[in-house]
Parts: structure tokens; sequence; C-alpha cells
């Protein structure tokens, strides 16, 4: 049989992006579809969902609102591939200016509880035929906003007796957990008993995050180590006791890259295409980045490159510590990002100490993140915890050696250039184990060292480039969980 699946989230690419999120949304009902399933997508109507999706067109009117005056179900489709995505729109709730989460003072939205329990809601509904047309087998919910999709659908199933769908959890990053003052619960509309130690309440308040992890029937997260470090006091984030009394439920299964928007052999964002058998565009990109940024015109100069959310979580503040260590050595550094004032400011203050050695531009450019990732010589990912991480897998294949923390998905797709490895021909980046300013100094003086033999450098470049992270096999995983469930 074919398995009809809907995914429920915040973001897809290319319409909404803050982080990898999107690109998981875009990339995996796709590869879903190639392997047979018949895969769609369900967004609030943002701005940029709603002016992006083609051939849009009513499916019901939603019966429940939250608040606003009226919400429809559309249905279009995503240009250059069709994807199936369905829409909420709802334009009180999402047809803001700006951040989907925050307002202009960077303050969450005050309504972000309904406006996302509207999505939870809505995703139940289309298990229950809201589409005369279409209904999912499979419920998959991405990260807290998507929570609550579970536990309407649970208290779908009890009312009826009967499970209307199976519902699947993805923990993209724990850290973000959708809390919310208990007095909103009230405005859910979900069973009275659902407000309980054993359903959304966490420590007084709502959790979207833990309803989803509570009411799925199976929760899948980014990472097999991941997977791991999150039954853990130190990286549970208060769900460690749900998360192990859950273990036989809970699989980490590796994000992927589409190497359809990452190939430096057909990249149009970048100055020179080059593949693993032809690498004179690498030198070109890399100059270009160079005179991008008025850094000096140094082929023989390691170029670092950050692509990331400048927070503490990213490591970033220990980069700050060690930048003076890649200024004397004769290195460059270019960060893409934002983030942590503090951090925005720091890289700011050594970009103008140091002009021809160090350049920052913050915010984010998704053509420029391509410009970095193809110039640079090391790709920086000093990750504090990481639940995959798609930077260094991107790094992998544009023959950017990955310079990383061991932890999470970095401790999965990385494997350290220690002489042992290098011998063993296993090498592709550098790993170093704590998360200490001296450890990141030290793993930066080993790339300086691995540079400086070239021979080296260009085999372990070359087997990072011949590395396969492509959706397939994490699909062909995904498709077999649903399956069990169905």
């Amino acid at each position: 049989m074919t398995i009809r699946v809907l995914h429920v989230a915040s973001e897809l690419y290319p319409l909404l992006k803050t982080g990898g999120l999107a690109d998981v949304t875009a990339a995996l009902p796709a590869a879903l579809i190639e392997l047979g399933a018949d895969a769609r997508v369900l967004l609030p109507g943002f701005a940029g969902v709603a002016a992006g999706l083609a051939d849009l067109r009513p499916i019901a009117r939603l019966e429940r609102s939250f608040g606003v005056n009226e919400a429809t179900l559309e249905l279009g489709r995503l240009p250059g591939n069709d994807l199936p995505v369905y829409m909420i729109r709802a334009d009180a709730f999402y047809a803001r200016p700006g951040s989907p989460y925050l307002d202009e003072e960077h303050v969450p939205y005050g309504d972000n509880a309904q406006r996302f329990a509207l999505l939870g809601w809505a995703a139940a509904q289309l298990a229950q035929h809201l589409d005369p047309a279409w209904a999912p087998h499979i419920v998959h919910a991405h990260d807290w906003h998507a929570g609550l999709a579970l536990a309407y659908l649970r208290a779908a199933t009890r009312e009826r007796g009967r499970a209307v769908a199976r519902g699947v959890f993805t923990i993209h990053n724990l850290a973000y957990q959708g809390i919310f003052p208990a007095q909103q619960f009230g405005e859910l509309g979900l069973p009275a008993d659902f407000f309980d130690m054993h359903g959304i309440e966490f420590y007084g308040q709502l959790s979207f995050l833990k309803a989803g992890l509570y009411y799925a029937d199976k929760i899948t997260t980014v990472s097999p180590t991941y997977a791991r470090e999150i039954q853990t006091v130190a990286q549970g984030g208060g769900l460690e006791a749900l998360l192990k009394g859950r273990a036989h439920d809970l699989v980490g299964i590796l994000n992927g890259v589409d190497y359809n928007v990452w190939s430096p052999a057909n990249d149009e964002a970048i100055a020179a295409r080059y593949s693993v058998t032809r690498m004179s565009g690498k030198l070109r990109c890399k100059a270009a980045l160079q005179q991008r940024f008025n850094l000096t015109q140094k082929h023989d100069a390691p170029v670092f490159g950050v692509v990331s959310r400048l927070t503490e979580q990213k490591g970033l503040d220990l980069l700050l510590a060690a930048l003076p260590e890649i200024v004397a050595r004769g290195g460059q550094l270019v960060v893409l990002g934002t983030g942590d004032a503090s951090l925005e400011a720091g890289f700011a203050r050594a970009a103008r100490q140091h002009p021809d050695a160090v350049a920052v531009e913050l915010g984010f450019d998704e053509t420029l993140a391509h410009e970095i990732v193809a110039g640079s010589d090391v790709i920086m990912v000093p990750s504090r915890f990481e639940p995959c991480g798609l930077t260094q897998l991107y790094a992998l294949a544009y023959g950017a050696l990955p310079l990383v923390h061991r932890v999470g998905g970095l401790a999965d797709t990385v494997t350290d250039a220690s002489l042992e490895n290098l011998a063993d021909g296993t090498a592709t980046g550098l790993v170093f184990e704590r998360f200490e300013p001296d450890a990141l100094t030290a793993a930066i003086r080993r790339a300086f060292a691995l540079y400086a033999r070239s021979r080296d450098w260009r085999e372990t470049r070359a087997r990072g480039m011949r590395e396969d992270f492509g959706w397939a096999a994490s699909a062909q995983r995904y498709l077999a969980l649903y399956r069990e469930l169905v």
C-alpha cells in the first residue's frame, strides 16, 4: 500500500527559513515521494508561504479559529518540485512582517500558543478527512510548533475509539520547548485530563514540545548520538526522564543533504564550479570570497568560514576567544550570521582591528552562505550541543574541512584527522573533545599543521567530498518507521 504522510511544520525552504528545519521539511517529503510514498506538508500561512505557493485553492473552512475571525485551509504546490502543500490562511495570526515567531522587539508574540495550536488542530482535522480527497495514515510533526498536532490526534482517537492516524514527532532541537502559561490551557480545547504530568503539563506550565513527545507513537531525532544525549540530565532539558522512559520508541535518524541545492559542481551561486576531480574552481571561489570582503588576496592563507546563528549554543563564544590564534598564524576568518548582541559586537570589533584578516556580515543571506562554504578551507562548527548540524555536511561536499566539537550529529558525521585516521584513510575533518577555548585553539593549530602538509590536506578534502549524506538512506528509515506503525 502507498503510505500517506502529512508533515506538519512552521517552515519550508525556499518559502521561509530561519534554520535547518526548513531544509529538512523541503527535502524529506520529496525523498519520500521518490520512494513511492504520498507525502504532503501543512504550514501556517506566513507571508512568505502565501506569496510563494502556486495554484492555491480553498479546501475547507476551519471550524475552530482560536480567536481569529476566520481561518481556512488551502492547498497549493511548491514551485520547482510540485510538492503538495496545505496552508492555513488566518491573516490575523500569520500575515505579520518580519520574524514568524518574534515581534519587532525580538520578543515572542503573545498569541504564539493560539497561532501554533491552530496548526496542530488543523493537522488532526486533516487526519479526519477535512480534505475529502486526501487523509494521511501518518501525521509527522516537526519541533514544538507542531507538537499539539499529536495531542489533538490522541484526543480524536479517544473520542472515536479507534486511531484516526498514527503520530511521529521529530525533535530538531530540544532546547526550544514552546512553553506557555498554564492559564492558556483552557483556550486549546483539549480534554481537561491532558493538563497533567502525564500529558502537556511541564513544571506548572504548558509545553508544546512535551505534548509531541508524550502523545507521539514514535519519536525521532536528527542523529543517533543526539538520541542518546537527550536522555541525560546534561542535555535533556528537563525532559530526560520522559525520553528515557520512551527509549524504545525513540530513534536517531541522521538528517540528509539536498545535493540538488548543495553541490559545487552545479551551484550557480558560487564564483566557479568544481568537483572532487576538478578542484581549480575552489581556488577561484576562495579568491572571490577574499575580494568580496576586502581580505588580503593570499591563496596560501587558510580561510576559516562561519555560517551560523551567533549564539553560545553554536560555540561562537569559544571561537571569539580563539580568534587571535587564526590571525597570528596568518589565517583569515569570514563570519556570516546574526544573534546575540555581545557576539555580534565581538566579531565586529575583531573585523575592525584586523580588516585584512577578519570579515563579518551580520544577517543571513543564502547566496552568501554558499559563497562562504565554497571559498573557505575550513568551516567552523564548534557547537556546545548540536542535534544534527547541516553546515558540516555542506562543508564536506564543498571541500571545506569541518572543524567540529565531538557532540550530537557532528560526532556522527566528521572523522578526525588524527595521525591514525590519516594513516587509515578515514579522516574527513578536525574534531575536538572538550568544550573549552584551549581545546578549540589546539584544533585550530592542528588545522594549520594539516594545511601545511598539502598532500594529506588534499586527500582528507577529497575523502570528505566523496561522502554521501543524501536523503535516500534517511528517507528509507523513515518509511520503514511509518510502515511499522501502519
